[in-house]
């Protein structure tokens, strides 16, 4: 590219399309971002934000690349959604509210959030990469320079979205069954279960699955949160028996 073709309106043109597309995405990357980095000590929450996102904006760059290739594999996208499913249910496991009781739950490692926001990342932009490919026109420079745009305000919005979690538990809750509502789309959405489901589903259908998704990841994240709580109750219990 030369600077030429930089000065060009198709050239803007394009790198919009591409930041407006990166934005809309933001918003999940955001969500995951807060939820794996809540349980970190504050010193390493920014930490966790900066290098999960950065990890993450770089290997969507890499599928943008080789997007050819990524679409011929087969159920993939449909593998992508049964993992997006275990992490939320894992984000939410984490959380210690338990009958009325916001108890701090330990274990988060910033190496396991950064892994988590990374994994999930990549996940979640299996679908959405054709779309940046597409805007892009083959253009590794539009790719890279309109999603680096985006880092700092998804950086920003995860600071916030982690800070309102730590106050309201609830957002918790409806930040892992977006993460299962995104989930079903996903599988649905992929070519061979369509296959095996006899075509595209309706809206109807995809909707419904995609509530009943999201329902059993609160459900069964809180089910095993419960259960590391009572766990960790009789454990202590133990110990100070034992003292």
């Amino acid at each position: 590219m030369n600077m030429g073709e930089v000065a060009t309106t198709e050239f803007w043109f394009r790198w919009i399309q591409i930041v407006i597309l990166d934005l809309t995405l933001a918003g999940d990357n955001a969500l995951v971002i807060a939820l794996a980095v809540r349980k970190l000590p504050a010193k390493q929450q920014w930490q966790g934000r900066l290098w999960g996102t950065v990890g993450a904006v770089s290997l969507r760059i890499c599928f943008i690349a080789v997007i050819s290739v990524l679409l011929r594999i087969p159920l993939l996208q449909a593998v992508g959604g049964l993992v997006l499913l275990w992490i939320a249910v894992k984000l939410l496991s984490q959380e210690g509210h338990v009958e009325g009781e916001h108890q701090v739950r330990q274990g988060t490692t910033l190496l396991e959030a950064i892994w988590i926001i990374v994994v999930a990342d990549v996940v979640m932009s299996l679908d959405n990469v054709l779309a940046i490919s597409g805007a892009a026109h083959g253009d590794m420079i539009l790719v890279i320079f309109g999603v680096g745009l985006s880092i700092p305000i998804v950086i920003w919005g995860s600071g916030l979205l982690a800070r309102l979690m730590a106050r309201l538990w609830w957002i918790v809750d409806i930040g892992a069954g977006i993460l299962g509502w995104v989930a079903g789309e996903m599988i649905l959405g992929d070519g061979v279960v369509q296959d095996w489901i006899g075509g595209h589903p309706s809206v109807m259908v995809t909707r419904a699955v995609q509530g009943i998704l999201a329902m059993l990841v609160i459900f069964v994240g809180r089910a095993w949160a419960r259960r590391h709580a009572r766990r960790g109750v009789a454990v202590r219990g133990e110990s100070g028996h034992g003292g």
